[in-house]
């Protein structure tokens, strides 16, 4: 069993940047970052490989986003440069026990959560 605490969230205007973290308590494999709005189901943001070598993205975040991990601190990253007030949302972060199909949509752990909230 593995626990995901994430931290980095806060206020931003819009333009600005935050990077946001996920420790990890063990080893994971594929891991992600979701979002949630008031009022809204929440979404996929990004995904990395468990050593790294590939990460997808979710069409509004390509190329203002980017995941990263380190494995030798159980850290899960996400930079989120040119910030718009409709990122806005809870960010949570999430991690598979074991290999998995690249495209699966669920995952075995999910962290609480972290507020991230952009200003117009």
């Amino acid at each position: 069993q593995v626990q995901l605490v994430e931290s980095g969230g806060g206020l931003v205007q819009a333009g600005g940047s935050l990077r946001l973290s996920c420790t990890a308590s063990g080893r994971t494999f594929r891991m992600g970052w979701f979002r949630q709005a008031p009022g809204k189901e929440r979404e996929f943001v990004a995904r990395i490989t468990w050593n790294g070598g590939n990460q997808y993205y979710a069409d509004g975040v390509k190329g203002r986003f980017t995941i990263s991990r380190d494995n030798a601190k159980n850290t899960l990253y996400l930079q989120m440069n040119s910030l718009k007030p409709e990122d806005t949302a809870t960010y949570y972060c999430a991690a598979d026990q074991r290999l998995t199909a690249w495209g699966a949509p669920d995952y075995d752990y999910w962290g609480q959560g972290t507020q991230v909230t952009v200003s117009s």
